[in-house]
């Protein structure tokens, strides 16, 4: 009896197929598990609430950016410093000052801060920083109303980290 070669034949095919889809399954299945395990990207829990709260901060924001009264971040190893200065460059009269630092992405790092007074307008905490990038919120008050508010995105590495 002579051997035959059959070549290509429909069981090739199916398996061929089978394989395929089987690697898009299986690639789908896991993009699926890590997306629903890692960061939702939630940013707000209501968006309609935060939507109708825009124009009165918004207000907010435009008087505290007219009165004048800014700061300056500075990091050197665990040390975190924030001075504030009114439009003249003097210090500004504040009470306290709370510094959030958030991972642009993931929260897993995140940690806040209440800086203690350490001079007039001048505001100081301890506090290990991981390299890499963070956003940094800043409320500063005075009688428990809100002097200054600011929001910047840094990298460590800007500090000399």
């Amino acid at each position: 009896m002579k051997a035959s070669a059959r070549g290509f034949t429909g069981l090739h095919m199916l398996l061929a197929t089978s394989a395929f889809f089987a690697v898009v399954i299986a690639v789908n299945v896991t993009m699926a598990v890590y997306a629903s395990s890692s960061w939702s990207g939630l940013v707000v829990q209501n968006t309609y609430v935060a939507s109708q709260e825009f124009n009165g901060k918004a207000a907010a924001m435009k008087a505290m950016a007219e009165s004048g009264i800014g700061g300056a971040l500075s990091i050197e190893g665990r040390e975190i410093r924030y001075d504030l200065h009114d439009k003249n460059g003097a210090p500004a009269a504040v009470d306290d000052v709370v510094v959030n630092f958030k991972r642009p992405v993931g929260d897993h790092e995140d940690f806040h801060l209440t800086l203690r007074k350490t001079g007039e307008g001048r505001f100081e905490a301890e506090h290990e920083i991981a390299a890499g990038d963070w956003i940094v919120e800043i409320t500063s008050k005075r009688g428990g109303a809100v002097v200054m508010h600011e929001a910047k995105r840094i990298d460590t590495a800007e500090f000399g980290r």
